[in-house]
């Protein structure tokens, strides 16, 4: 069964702020590059959700609630539900992805 796949707005904002970052400094073609490549990832999800791996910085607290998958140096963290894939969080992993990942997903759980 095919899933939808559906970027959140911070999942979005992401997206932009990678394109603009590496537009500014390398350029345009590089950074639609990274995109599509990105967005190909993403979308690979509609067919293949289980095949991420738990965020290491979630398992080590016991939440087994989202996944993430790799477009190097990119981690894209997401969750099923349903029929739905939710992207959260696309993020060079290079980030301080413990402190990312409390704030963006953690903070909004109940």
């Amino acid at each position: 069964m095919k899933l939808k796949v559906l970027l959140t707005e911070d999942a979005e904002s992401d997206l932009e702020s990678i394109f603009n970052f590496i537009a500014e400094h390398d350029s345009a073609d590089k950074a639609l590059h990274v995109l599509d490549q990105i967005e190909q990832s993403v979308s690979n999800l509609a067919e293949l959700p289980d095949r991420g791996s738990y965020p290491k910085e979630l398992a080590a607290l016991g939440i087994h609630d989202y996944r993430e998958i790799f477009f190097k140096p990119y981690r894209i963290i997401y969750r099923m539900s349903g029929r739905f894939v939710y992207i959260f969080l696309i993020a060079d992993g290079r980030r301080d992805m413990q402190t990312l990942l409390q704030r963006r997903l953690l903070s909004s759980q109940p």
